[in-house]
């Protein structure tokens, strides 16, 4: 058996416990004014598992193989490929991650974009800062004001 089949029979298998725990265990203690509701706390686990149950049975039993085709990758010439791109943006997610609580979110992220578009060849400066800026702040007004969930948006050493 392929390994594409071998990672579906895996997730075959997750998804048959995730629907499992979703049909048969989120919604016995359920309160019961919720019982009433058309959408429960476990539809959206429902359609998830659902979903991956047809996704890796497609997989299983070879619908989505077409006429076979040459690798997009080759791993003998990994040399040709940026991966010294690859390493570096993968440095710089760790990174952001180290950075977000002391340096706060909007300076973290609106970094993270500037130096990411830039080792990916981007050299429009003007815009890449605008745009950077801007995303960062849209992001986080979304996260802070319309969900209302918390995030620092500035370092704390300033009041963030």
């Amino acid at each position: 058996m392929a390994l594409d089949r071998w990672i579906a029979l895996i997730l075959l298998g997750i998804c048959l416990a995730y629907g499992y725990a979703a049909w048969f265990t989120m919604d016995a203690e359920l309160a019961p004014f919720m019982r009433r509701n058309p959408i429960w706390p476990s539809t959206f686990p429902k359609v998830l598992s659902i979903l991956g149950i047809i996704a890796t049975t497609v997989i299983l039993l070879g619908f989505e193989k077409s006429e076979p085709k040459e690798a997009e990758i080759d791993y003998r010439r990994l040399g040709d490929y940026h991966l010294g791109q690859a390493l570096i943006l993968l440095a710089l997610m760790v990174a952001y991650a180290l950075c977000l609580r002391p340096l706060g979110f909007l300076f973290s992220t609106s970094a993270f974009l500037i130096l990411g578009a830039y080792v990916l060849g981007e050299r429009k400066y003007l815009i890449m800062v605008l745009v950077s800026v801007i995303a960062a702040f849209v992001v986080w007004y979304l996260v802070q004001e319309v969900l209302g969930i918390y995030m620092r948006p500035l370092p704390g050493f300033i009041g963030g």
